[in-house]
């Protein structure tokens, strides 16, 4: 655990009048970091672990072997930060665009579709940044304390946490939504040994019997409600894996380069989606004109200039040409698509002209 001061500091123990007070500064200063909402949560997952290692052992997890290479480190905060009795949870919202734009970029079948979390800059560094200063603050109010920051980069369970403070319930797509902001949100946390007082407001379960995130699904990944098989996920398939796609997933990807937002786009929730007042989340320019043959034009070397400080920078150059190459082989048929994909199969990797040889037979057909 991260201490604000000497490793010899104890533990602190604050009254319930100081522990609301504190509280309320948290939030306070939450908001002025540019968080739309902060709340406490305890650190006990035992329902949250029984979940997740019944997904495990069905295999849902793909080669994601991280999610069990830690044992019950993921689910029991205090054996991943020693000391940790309260978990400090935040929401930022990312959404830069009104749902309905963002639906029709997805219509457009011959650019590609970049999920709407990875258009501005890498959220990771930038959210930790703001944990830190909030940890600082209050360090400043109440002296050394021991804690630790996370955002999605750890073995953390963000969306069970976070829907124990309070910020919301995962719904059906297994993202956490919050009744009058939706899903477009990043999550944050900070660990600590201080014992402050719970939100105590746990939100209700709101999706009732929709069923529109599981119907829109491209692929079926939702395989039942609240349960995701990556190894059938659009976001999985284009970003955490390095390998061949399965053939029989690759029509239903469409234009879909980096990730997926179906299931967030069609959530009855995101109507009331606030947009972000948070300048890095700006799609980059280069986002605004995303032409399929445009991108698979790139050189590495380009891939790299204009990927820098971006989520997309989660994948390899031969990924985002396998990614485009599934895009540009489920586009409306043009004879420079085809000349593109040729062009590149003397130089591409196995793995890589497997993709190309397939987009080249949708292109023929």
């Amino acid at each position: 655990m991260q201490a604000s001061t000497d490793d010899n500091a104890e533990s602190n123990e604050l009254s319930s009048l100081d522990g609301d007070q504190v509280k309320q500064s948290l939030q306070s200063w939450s908001r002025e970091l540019g968080f739309q909402q902060l709340d406490i949560s305890d650190v006990e997952l035992a329902e949250d672990e029984r979940k997740l290692n019944d997904w495990l052992d069905r295999g849902m997890h793909a080669d994601m072997d991280y999610m069990g290479a830690h044992g019950t480190k993921r689910t029991r905060p205090a054996e991943l930060v020693p000391g940790t009795l309260s978990v400090i949870s935040v929401r930022i919202n990312y959404l830069t665009e009104p749902n309905a734009l963002a639906a029709e970029a997805l219509q457009r079948t011959e650019q590609g579709y970049i999920s709407r979390y990875a258009l501005g800059r890498d959220y990771h560094k930038l959210i930790r940044k703001k944990l830190q200063k909030l940890a600082n603050k209050l360090h400043e109010l109440i002296g050394p304390f021991g804690y630790r920051v996370f955002t999605d980069s750890a073995p953390v369970m963000e969306r069970a946490l976070a829907r124990k403070a309070g910020l919301g319930w995962v719904g059906k797509h297994t993202n956490l939504i919050e009744r009058h902001t939706g899903s477009w949100f990043f999550l944050g946390e900070i660990y600590t040994d201080l014992a402050l007082p719970l939100s105590n407001t746990q939100s209700g379960n709101y999706c009732g019997s929709c069923t529109a995130c599981l119907d829109i699904c491209p692929t079926q990944a939702i395989v039942a409600p609240y349960v995701v098989d990556a190894r059938r996920c659009i976001s999985y398939q284009t970003i955490e894996n390095k390998g061949l796609i399965p053939e029989e997933l690759r029509r239903g990807i469409g234009n879909r380069i980096f990730g997926c937002d179906d299931c967030q786009l069609v959530c009855p929730w995101n109507r009331y989606a606030k947009l972000s007042t948070e300048s890095a989340f700006a799609p980059r320019a280069w986002l605004k004109n995303i032409d399929l043959l445009e991108l698979f034009a790139w050189s590495e070397a380009q891939f790299d200039k204009n990927t820098q400080g971006s989520a997309i920078r989660r994948i390899s150059y031969e990924q985002w040409l396998r990614n485009l190459a599934i895009a540009i082989g489920n586009a409306p048929k043009k004879a420079q698509y085809t000349s593109a994909l040729k062009a590149r199969l003397d130089k591409a990797s196995p793995m890589l002209k497997e993709h190309l040889e397939w987009a080249i037979t949708r292109q023929a057909q």
